[in-house]
Protein backbone atom coordinates (compact mmCIF):
# COMPACT_ATOMS: atom_id res chain seq x y z
CA UNK A 1 0.00 0.00 0.00
CA UNK A 2 1.43 3.35 -1.03
CA UNK A 3 0.87 5.20 2.16
CA UNK A 4 4.05 7.56 3.00
CA UNK A 5 3.83 11.03 2.19
CA UNK A 6 -0.25 11.31 2.72
CA UNK A 7 -2.25 12.68 5.05
CA UNK A 8 -2.15 11.72 8.74
CA UNK A 9 -5.29 12.04 11.22
CA UNK A 10 -4.73 13.78 14.69
CA UNK A 11 -7.47 11.42 15.88
CA UNK A 12 -5.30 8.94 17.30
CA UNK A 13 -4.57 8.25 21.85
CA UNK A 14 -1.23 6.61 22.29
CA UNK A 15 -1.76 4.81 25.70
CA UNK A 16 1.23 2.27 25.00
CA UNK A 17 4.02 2.72 27.82
CA UNK A 18 1.59 4.10 30.01
CA UNK A 19 1.77 1.94 33.46
CA UNK A 20 -1.98 2.04 33.61
CA UNK A 21 -2.52 0.25 30.78
CA UNK A 22 0.49 -2.24 31.73
CA UNK A 23 3.08 -0.68 29.74
CA UNK A 24 6.71 0.76 31.01
CA UNK A 25 6.14 4.20 31.77
CA UNK A 26 6.83 6.53 35.10
CA UNK A 27 6.58 4.64 38.28
CA UNK A 28 7.10 1.06 36.24
CA UNK A 29 9.94 -0.91 35.58
CA UNK A 30 12.76 -1.40 38.27
CA UNK A 31 14.79 0.59 40.81
CA UNK A 32 18.20 1.63 41.47
CA UNK A 33 19.78 0.32 44.09
CA UNK A 34 20.11 2.44 46.79
CA UNK A 35 23.63 0.91 47.88
CA UNK A 36 22.07 1.28 51.86
CA UNK A 37 23.86 -1.77 53.58
CA UNK A 38 26.25 -2.38 51.55
CA UNK A 39 30.39 -1.21 51.82
CA UNK A 40 30.43 1.86 49.96
CA UNK A 41 34.07 2.90 48.47
CA UNK A 42 35.60 6.48 49.84
CA UNK A 43 31.94 6.78 51.64
CA UNK A 44 29.91 7.05 48.10
CA UNK A 45 28.58 4.38 45.90
CA UNK A 46 29.71 0.81 46.55
CA UNK A 47 31.93 -0.81 44.54
CA UNK A 48 29.41 -3.49 42.98
CA UNK A 49 26.43 -0.28 42.67
CA UNK A 50 28.89 1.32 40.51
CA UNK A 51 29.65 -1.78 37.95
CA UNK A 52 25.98 -2.11 37.98
CA UNK A 53 25.06 1.32 37.18
CA UNK A 54 27.92 1.33 34.26
CA UNK A 55 25.95 -2.00 32.97
CA UNK A 56 22.94 -0.68 33.34
CA UNK A 57 24.03 2.61 31.45
CA UNK A 58 25.32 0.76 28.23
CA UNK A 59 22.34 -1.49 28.51
CA UNK A 60 20.20 1.37 27.94
CA UNK A 61 22.57 3.13 25.22
CA UNK A 62 21.89 0.06 23.22
CA UNK A 63 18.16 0.26 23.23
CA UNK A 64 18.38 3.82 22.37
CA UNK A 65 18.02 5.49 25.75
CA UNK A 66 19.95 7.91 27.14
CA UNK A 67 19.97 7.52 30.89
CA UNK A 68 22.35 11.14 31.30
CA UNK A 69 19.72 13.20 29.26
CA UNK A 70 16.70 11.57 31.34
CA UNK A 71 18.32 11.94 34.60
CA UNK A 72 18.73 15.70 33.58
CA UNK A 73 15.09 15.60 32.90
CA UNK A 74 14.39 14.91 35.76
CA UNK A 75 13.24 11.41 36.06
CA UNK A 76 12.61 8.01 33.35
CA UNK A 77 10.90 8.82 29.81
CA UNK A 78 7.97 6.67 29.22
CA UNK A 79 10.56 4.72 27.13
CA UNK A 80 12.22 5.02 23.24
CA UNK A 81 9.48 6.83 21.15
CA UNK A 82 6.88 7.99 23.58
CA UNK A 83 6.14 11.42 25.23
CA UNK A 84 4.35 12.11 28.35
CA UNK A 85 1.98 15.07 28.03
CA UNK A 86 2.59 17.92 30.64
CA UNK A 87 -1.15 17.31 32.05
CA UNK A 88 0.16 13.76 32.92
CA UNK A 89 -2.49 12.83 30.22
CA UNK A 90 -2.36 10.68 27.17
CA UNK A 91 0.86 10.65 25.34
CA UNK A 92 1.09 12.21 22.16
CA UNK A 93 1.18 9.56 19.27
CA UNK A 94 4.83 8.54 19.12
CA UNK A 95 6.85 9.56 15.52
CA UNK A 96 7.23 5.56 14.61
CA UNK A 97 6.75 3.90 11.63
CA UNK A 98 3.82 1.65 12.90
CA UNK A 99 2.27 5.15 14.22
CA UNK A 100 2.21 6.71 10.86
CA UNK A 101 1.29 4.02 9.71
CA UNK A 102 -1.60 3.89 11.84
CA UNK A 103 -2.44 7.54 11.40
CA UNK A 104 -2.15 7.56 7.47
CA UNK A 105 -4.96 4.51 7.56
CA UNK A 106 -7.25 6.21 9.80
CA UNK A 107 -6.85 9.09 7.50
CA UNK A 108 -8.28 7.42 4.71
CA UNK A 109 -11.60 6.20 6.41
CA UNK A 110 -11.98 9.37 7.70
CA UNK A 111 -11.50 10.79 3.79
CA UNK A 112 -13.69 8.12 2.51
CA UNK A 113 -16.73 7.97 4.90
CA UNK A 114 -16.42 11.83 5.34
CA UNK A 115 -17.44 11.66 1.26
CA UNK A 116 -20.35 8.90 1.62
CA UNK A 117 -21.62 10.40 4.60
CA UNK A 118 -21.82 14.03 2.47
CA UNK A 119 -22.94 12.55 -0.56
CA UNK A 120 -26.30 11.47 1.61
CA UNK A 121 -26.24 15.04 3.08
CA UNK A 122 -25.38 13.04 6.01
CA UNK A 123 -22.30 14.34 8.63
CA UNK A 124 -19.67 11.83 9.14
CA UNK A 125 -18.32 12.22 12.98
CA UNK A 126 -14.57 10.77 12.86
CA UNK A 127 -13.59 8.12 15.47
CA UNK A 128 -10.25 7.84 17.99
CA UNK A 129 -7.93 5.00 17.55
CA UNK A 130 -6.44 3.96 21.19
CA UNK A 131 -3.48 2.10 20.52
CA UNK A 132 -2.58 0.11 23.47
CA UNK A 133 -0.02 -1.89 25.07
CA UNK A 134 -1.15 -4.89 27.21
CA UNK A 135 -4.29 -3.26 28.42
CA UNK A 136 -6.26 -0.23 29.01
CA UNK A 137 -9.70 1.20 30.22
CA UNK A 138 -12.65 1.88 27.43
CA UNK A 139 -16.22 3.19 27.94
CA UNK A 140 -17.05 -0.20 27.43
CA UNK A 141 -14.58 -2.08 30.35
CA UNK A 142 -11.10 -3.36 30.27
CA UNK A 143 -9.48 -3.35 26.89
CA UNK A 144 -6.22 -6.01 26.91
CA UNK A 145 -4.38 -7.84 24.43
CA UNK A 146 -6.45 -10.94 25.11
CA UNK A 147 -9.64 -9.19 23.09
CA UNK A 148 -8.08 -8.57 20.14
CA UNK A 149 -8.74 -5.15 18.24
CA UNK A 150 -12.81 -3.70 19.14
CA UNK A 151 -14.58 -0.79 18.56
CA UNK A 152 -16.49 0.57 21.72
CA UNK A 153 -19.75 2.45 20.77
CA UNK A 154 -20.12 4.09 24.22
CA UNK A 155 -16.74 6.26 23.49
CA UNK A 156 -16.50 6.38 19.87
CA UNK A 157 -13.47 4.99 20.04
CA UNK A 158 -11.30 2.17 18.53
CA UNK A 159 -9.02 0.03 20.50
CA UNK A 160 -5.99 -1.36 18.95
CA UNK A 161 -2.57 -2.96 20.83
CA UNK A 162 -0.34 -3.04 17.89
CA UNK A 163 0.91 -6.38 19.00
CA UNK A 164 -1.86 -7.37 17.37
CA UNK A 165 -0.65 -7.65 14.35
CA UNK A 166 2.33 -9.65 14.86
CA UNK A 167 0.43 -12.09 16.04
CA UNK A 168 -1.48 -12.01 12.60
CA UNK A 169 1.64 -12.37 10.87
CA UNK A 170 3.36 -14.91 13.03
CA UNK A 171 0.33 -17.18 14.33
CA UNK A 172 -2.19 -16.87 11.40
CA UNK A 173 -0.02 -15.91 8.56
CA UNK A 174 -1.51 -13.17 7.65
CA UNK A 175 1.26 -10.63 6.95
CA UNK A 176 1.28 -7.48 4.80
CA UNK A 177 0.59 -3.39 5.66
CA UNK A 178 -3.24 -3.94 3.47
CA UNK A 179 -4.18 -6.80 6.29
CA UNK A 180 -3.58 -4.15 8.96
CA UNK A 181 -5.30 -2.12 7.28
CA UNK A 182 -8.08 -4.03 7.00
CA UNK A 183 -7.99 -4.97 10.33
CA UNK A 184 -8.59 -0.92 11.39
CA UNK A 185 -11.22 -0.51 8.52
CA UNK A 186 -13.02 -2.80 9.79
CA UNK A 187 -13.23 -1.54 13.08
CA UNK A 188 -14.61 1.98 11.63
CA UNK A 189 -16.67 0.14 9.88
CA UNK A 190 -18.44 -0.75 13.18
CA UNK A 191 -18.51 2.87 14.05
CA UNK A 192 -20.12 3.36 10.68
CA UNK A 193 -22.72 0.72 11.24
CA UNK A 194 -22.97 3.09 15.19
CA UNK A 195 -23.52 6.28 13.40
CA UNK A 196 -26.41 4.48 11.02
CA UNK A 197 -28.38 3.65 14.33
CA UNK A 198 -27.43 0.07 13.16
CA UNK A 199 -25.27 -1.11 15.84
CA UNK A 200 -27.81 0.42 18.25
CA UNK A 201 -30.83 -1.20 17.08
CA UNK A 202 -28.94 -5.08 17.84
CA UNK A 203 -27.85 -4.02 21.05
CA UNK A 204 -30.83 -3.49 22.49
CA UNK A 205 -32.80 -6.62 20.05
CA UNK A 206 -29.49 -8.56 21.35
CA UNK A 207 -31.42 -8.40 25.16
CA UNK A 208 -34.25 -10.09 23.82
CA UNK A 209 -32.48 -13.09 21.90
CA UNK A 210 -30.67 -16.49 23.19
CA UNK A 211 -27.55 -16.91 22.84
CA UNK A 212 -27.89 -18.78 19.62
CA UNK A 213 -29.67 -16.35 17.93
CA UNK A 214 -27.70 -13.25 19.06
CA UNK A 215 -24.64 -15.19 17.49
CA UNK A 216 -26.26 -15.23 14.42
CA UNK A 217 -27.42 -11.78 14.40
CA UNK A 218 -23.63 -10.78 15.32
CA UNK A 219 -22.17 -12.85 12.28
CA UNK A 220 -24.28 -10.50 10.16
CA UNK A 221 -23.02 -6.94 11.46
CA UNK A 222 -19.61 -8.55 11.44
CA UNK A 223 -20.22 -9.35 7.89
CA UNK A 224 -21.47 -5.68 7.53
CA UNK A 225 -18.25 -4.27 9.23
CA UNK A 226 -16.62 -6.49 6.59
CA UNK A 227 -18.37 -5.34 2.98
CA UNK A 228 -17.80 -1.55 4.64
CA UNK A 229 -14.05 -2.28 4.77
CA UNK A 230 -14.18 -3.46 1.50
CA UNK A 231 -16.10 -0.06 0.38
CA UNK A 232 -12.86 1.85 1.94
CA UNK A 233 -10.51 -0.95 -0.16
CA UNK A 234 -12.44 0.04 -3.19
CA UNK A 235 -11.83 4.25 -2.83
CA UNK A 236 -8.18 3.43 -1.57
CA UNK A 237 -7.60 1.52 -5.22
CA UNK A 238 -9.47 4.08 -6.81
CA UNK A 239 -6.84 6.69 -5.74
CA UNK A 240 -3.97 4.76 -6.90
CA UNK A 241 -2.46 3.41 -3.56
CA UNK A 242 -3.02 -0.17 -3.53
CA UNK A 243 0.18 -2.40 -4.68
CA UNK A 244 0.30 -5.55 -6.56
CA UNK A 245 -0.82 -8.28 -3.68
CA UNK A 246 -2.69 -5.70 -1.47
CA UNK A 247 -6.25 -7.09 -2.54
CA UNK A 248 -4.86 -10.80 -1.68
CA UNK A 249 -3.77 -9.50 1.68
CA UNK A 250 -6.68 -8.30 2.93
CA UNK A 251 -8.51 -11.22 1.17
CA UNK A 252 -6.08 -13.52 2.97
CA UNK A 253 -6.79 -12.10 6.66
CA UNK A 254 -10.24 -12.72 6.62
CA UNK A 255 -10.08 -15.93 5.53
CA UNK A 256 -7.87 -16.44 8.65
CA UNK A 257 -9.75 -15.06 11.09
CA UNK A 258 -12.77 -16.74 10.38
CA UNK A 259 -15.02 -18.43 13.16
CA UNK A 260 -14.27 -21.74 11.48
CA UNK A 261 -10.46 -22.01 10.87
CA UNK A 262 -10.06 -20.28 14.02
CA UNK A 263 -11.83 -23.06 16.05
CA UNK A 264 -10.05 -25.60 13.54
CA UNK A 265 -6.61 -24.27 14.35
CA UNK A 266 -7.43 -23.91 18.51
CA UNK A 267 -9.39 -26.58 19.33
CA UNK A 268 -9.74 -29.40 16.20
CA UNK A 269 -13.48 -29.19 15.28
CA UNK A 270 -16.08 -26.50 14.84
CA UNK A 271 -19.27 -25.40 16.57
CA UNK A 272 -21.04 -23.38 13.98
CA UNK A 273 -23.40 -22.37 16.69
CA UNK A 274 -21.10 -20.60 18.54
CA UNK A 275 -20.06 -18.67 15.36
CA UNK A 276 -19.92 -14.96 15.68
CA UNK A 277 -18.37 -12.92 13.08
CA UNK A 278 -18.52 -15.94 9.98
CA UNK A 279 -16.80 -18.28 8.80
CA UNK A 280 -14.00 -17.72 6.49
CA UNK A 281 -15.56 -17.82 3.45
CA UNK A 282 -18.69 -15.12 4.32
CA UNK A 283 -15.62 -12.88 5.37
CA UNK A 284 -14.06 -13.14 2.27
CA UNK A 285 -17.37 -12.87 0.00
CA UNK A 286 -18.59 -9.75 2.13
CA UNK A 287 -15.25 -7.70 1.96
CA UNK A 288 -15.18 -8.56 -1.91
CA UNK A 289 -18.32 -7.66 -1.92
CA UNK A 290 -18.17 -3.96 -0.67
CA UNK A 291 -14.68 -3.58 -2.61
CA UNK A 292 -16.05 -4.81 -6.25
CA UNK A 293 -19.17 -2.62 -5.73
CA UNK A 294 -18.36 0.47 -3.27
CA UNK A 295 -21.74 0.88 -2.55
CA UNK A 296 -23.85 0.73 0.74
CA UNK A 297 -26.14 -0.46 -0.88
CA UNK A 298 -24.45 -3.99 -1.42
CA UNK A 299 -23.49 -4.52 2.14
CA UNK A 300 -26.94 -5.52 3.41
CA UNK A 301 -26.19 -8.75 5.48
CA UNK A 302 -29.41 -8.82 7.32
CA UNK A 303 -32.06 -9.61 4.10
CA UNK A 304 -32.09 -13.08 2.79
CA UNK A 305 -28.62 -15.33 3.88
CA UNK A 306 -25.15 -14.31 4.41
Amino acid sequence: MEWRGRRQSDNIEDRRGDPASGGFGRGGGFNFPSGGGVRRAGGGLSIGTIIFLVVIYFIFKMMGVDLLQVLDNGGMSSGPGYEQSQSGGTRAPANDEMTAFMRTVLAETEDTWQGIFQAQGQTYEEPRLVLFSGSTASACGSASAATGPFYCPSDHKVYLDTQFFQELSDRFGASGDFAEAYVVAHEVGHHVQNLLGILPKFNQARQRMSEEEANKMSVRVELQADCFAGIWGKYTQQKGLLESGDLEEALNAAQQIGDDTLQKRSQGYVVPESFNHGTSAQRVRWFKRGFDSGQLSACDTFSGPV
